[in-house]
């Protein structure tokens, strides 16, 4: 063989060994891959903050067993501690997937359960960070979108939600395109999965006694369909009285992760048709004191505000328990044993649901922020409240950098 020729197969082997390194590379680059990064400490105590602002974050938090604060990113779920931190820190612990994307987080106890763009359920024991199950569900029936801040993602996670069974087991629903499916909170097994008409039959969330609410439109008009959280079957179907063709539904009284919903408000087109039922074993009950939008029900009292004046009123009867003089404001957020109501001034004020009586009140302010912005999406639990603060004049249409007043948007406060 003369030299040409052996250049000729030096170069070709030389071409195959590239090919062959780049192909590696771009495996390792582009093929599905996990990483876990478990907690390298122990399991932090309950903070005991003092009253009052606590700090300010870029991202909106999930506060579980009220010793973490768990985010989500866009192809990862972490958590940071303590949960009074004045910022974010340096992860806990964080499980990342590529190439899905995170698309809703829940979390009940311990256990936080992630739900991804392929469908995959991923729970995560919260004391170390390490997968405690996984488990197969319908993949998103389409892509979310969310701000900067992931507020869609962790607190108002559509297609994946919590539920108790009659006899007190906790179970995972989650709902996408054509197809819904629940698992056992414990370990992740199958209990049932059933095929929706997709686009027209979506899972709201579930009420007491073991019931996941749908509303149907599939064929005529509109109707709440209750199906057995524990079993799957389909065990009454109802349209309240004088509803049209299109009918809304929107669960109130929640635990966390929109489990065991104690009332639920039903509208037609626009707010003006809406009103509100008591959920319990048999038809829902109309109750007249949650037909107007911003009511809120807590450890059995509905709570509105009208004219700058706070009423809370007993359920079922609906016969005033309190009423409280507050001024101009609004009411953004309830959680058990608290009631919390933002003044024109932004001044967070928190009263007892039982009593009205007032358990703290101060200035929403950090920093060199002041107080001029418009208040967003609000969460609470744990004896804290988090809330979006937005740039005045609001615009929804804007880019983030326009939409929120800082980059670190969410103010956080201990009650």
């Amino acid at each position: 063989m003369g030299w040409a020729g052996r250049r000729r197969i030096v170069a070709a082997a030389t071409a195959v060994a590239v090919a062959a390194t780049v192909g590696v590379i771009a495996y390792r680059v582009l093929a599905p891959a996990e990483v876990s990064t478990p907690a390298q400490e122990g399991y932090p105590q309950r903070s005991t903050p003092t009253v009052g602002v606590t700090g300010r974050l870029p991202v909106a938090p999930l506060i579980v067993d009220g010793r973490l604060r768990v985010y989500a990113a866009p192809r990862q779920v972490y958590a940071d501690q303590p949960v009074d931190s004045r910022s974010r820190n340096t992860p806990y612990w964080s499980f990342r997937r590529w190439p899905a994307s995170l698309d809703a987080v829940v979390a009940s106890g311990t256990t936080v359960v992630s739900r991804w763009s392929d469908g995959q359920l991923v729970a995560l024991d919260a004391r170390t960070g390490r997968v405690a199950w996984r488990a197969e569900g319908p993949p998103p029936a389409s892509e979310r979108t969310t701000r900067r801040t992931g507020t869609a993602v962790v607190w108002q996670p559509s297609g994946l939600s919590l539920g108790t069974t009659a006899d007190g087991r906790q179970v995972v629903l989650t709902s996408g395109a054509g197809e819904v499916r629940a698992v056992d909170l414990a370990d992740g097994g199958t209990l049932w999965q059933a095929a929706v008409d997709s686009g027209c039959r979506e899972p709201v969330g579930t009420g007491p006694g073991g019931r996941l609410l749908t509303v149907d439109e599939c064929a005529g008009p509109a109707v709440v369909e209750f199906r057995d959280v524990a079993t799957g079957v389909v065990t009454a179907r109802w349209r309240p009285l004088g509803a049209g063709d299109e009918l809304t539904a929107t669960l109130i009284g929640c635990g966390p992760g929109g489990a065991g919903c104690a009332a639920l408000r039903t509208a037609g087109p626009g707010d003006g048709s809406a009103q509100g039922w008591l959920l319990g074993p048999d038809e829902p009950v109309q109750l007249p004191e949650l037909d107007g939008p911003g009511t809120e029900l807590v450890d059995d009292t509905v709570v509105n505000m009208v004219d700058g004046v706070l009423v809370g009123r007993v359920v079922p009867d609906g016969g005033e328990r309190w009423r409280v003089e507050i001024g101009p404001g609004r009411l953004i957020a309830v959680q058990p044993g608290r009631v919390h109501v933002l003044t024109e001034a932004n001044e967070l004020v928190t009263l007892d649901p039982a009593t009205g009586a007032r358990l703290s009140g101060f200035v929403l302010d950090i920093g060199a922020d002041g107080t001029g912005w418009a208040p967003g999406q609000a969460y609470a639990a744990d004896g804290y409240l988090v809330l979006e603060r937005l740039r005045r004049p609001v615009d929804p249409d804007g880019d983030d950098q326009r939409y929120y007043l800082t980059a670190e948007a969410l103010i956080v406060a201990a009650t």
